[in-house]
């Protein structure tokens, strides 16, 4: 069974669950349902809808990354064959419990969403051990933080707590914003050196080290700060020291015509969103007349849309024996479609396009839906077949 290519590493099987799931929810709850939900009674169909794209969809694609790039960085062999099909098992019952709102199931989905986030951190905390290492210690300290966040929604919503649930949802969201900017760190070096000079001959890019952690650090403590101290002041300057500290590293895509580049423009567009999405968050609770959701989807369809899109292209091509010297066109498609989903479902929370309202939110989970299927359209062939990894796509 491992000898079937999209069985060979988690990526080529994670990222395409990953995708059909963004593609087929939002339609199914937004444009088929009427934003309804068949079983939700009690948790709000909002919290429905957020739960499972931070943990269903970027959930998957995360466990992917990691599943594939751990072993890649410490030199060990991935999960591979059944192992993989048993980590998609764990992951699937919380998706039907989620599409359906069924409350009555909450524990029970939870039960497997928690199973599935422990065993991808036992196979990557599994290569590190192998190797005796630490280097790579961050991502499973904070994938344990993102599978302690979902049980912790899960009981919130329980309990009937649901301001405590939001809070935790939000810190879910944040807690995958640093691991973006992580991984930004180490991916950036490698696209951007291809971008400059495709032959990889020469690196003629280097980071500045005093941005790498900057920003993370500034999402840790404002995470922090709306847990601890939810109607503190203090959360609103962390969330401007945040959207800050991404600004400041947007200097890292200061590289010339290269940036226009697809796979180096979403990296560079996944962290402008998060430097507006944390301004935004920053001066909502100043007191400024915005919603907080400008800033929540600012985050989540912006910088995370991008961010995962753009991880989808580049390990998707590098992954298959593929370069990133000549695109197709399904990544360009992908990529526009999901700028223009975040868009749309962002500019009508403001002011001047209150008009659209509400008939952005179709129209955004429509375009969301044609990103992951367009992708889906030209990369499946490339992860469902035989291929060569040329070795650092996740370095």
């Amino acid at each position: 069974m491992r000898d079937r290519p999209i069985l060979a590493e988690a990526l080529r099987l994670f990222f395409p669950l990953a995708a059909a799931h963004g593609a087929l929810l939002p339609f199914l709850w937004i444009v088929a349902g009427g934003y309804d939900l068949p079983f939700s009674r009690d948790i709000p169909t909002s919290q429905w809808h957020a739960h499972e794209m931070i943990f269903g969809t970027y959930g998957m694609a995360l466990a992917g990354f990691l599943a594939s790039a751990v072993p890649e960085w410490t030199d060990t062999r991935p999960a591979q064959g059944r192992s993989l099909l048993w980590l998609a098992a764990l992951w699937l019952p919380g998706r039907l419990a989620g599409a359906a709102g069924a409350d009555a199931l909450n524990l029970a989905a939870g039960a497997f969403d928690l199973a599935f986030f422990l065993a991808v951190a036992v196979v990557i905390g599994r290569a590190m051990l192998e190797r005796r290492t630490t280097q790579h210690l961050a991502f499973l300290v904070w994938l344990l933080a993102f599978a302690s966040a979902e049980t912790g929604v899960r009981l919130a919503w329980h309990m009937g707590d649901f301001a405590l649930s939001a809070r935790l949802l939000e810190a879910a969201l944040c807690i995958f914003v640093v691991l973006f900017s992580l991984s930004a760190a180490r991916i950036n070096v490698v696209v951007i050196n291809l971008a400059l000079d495709p032959s990889g001959e020469t690196t003629p890019y280097r980071p500045h080290p005093g941005r790498r952690h900057t920003a993370g650090a500034m999402v840790t403590l404002y995470m922090v700060a709306i847990l601890v101290f939810p109607e503190s002041g203090v959360a609103a300057w962390l969330a401007l020291a945040a959207g800050a500290a991404f600004f400041d590293r947007l200097a890292e895509w200061f590289v010339g015509r290269a940036v226009f580049r697809t796979e180096v423009a979403m990296l560079a567009l996944g962290n402008a969103f998060a430097g507006a999405g944390f301004l935004a968050l920053g001066a909502t609770r100043l007191g400024a007349a915005l919603s907080p959701a400008a800033g929540l989807h600012m985050l989540s369809i912006g910088a995370l849309g991008s961010a995962v899109m753009g991880v989808f292209i580049i390990a998707g091509l590098r992954h298959t024996g593929r370069n990133l010297r000549r695109l197709p066109w399904q990544a360009h498609g992908a990529a526009a479609l999901m700028v223009a989903a975040a868009l749309v479902r962002i500019v009508p929370e403001f002011d001047f396009a209150a008009g659209l309202s509400p008939w952005h939110h179709a129209a955004a989970a429509l375009l969301w839906a044609a990103s992951f299927g367009v992708w889906l359209h030209g990369f499946l062939p490339f992860l469902a077949a035989p291929g060569v990894d040329e070795g650092g796509a996740c370095a």
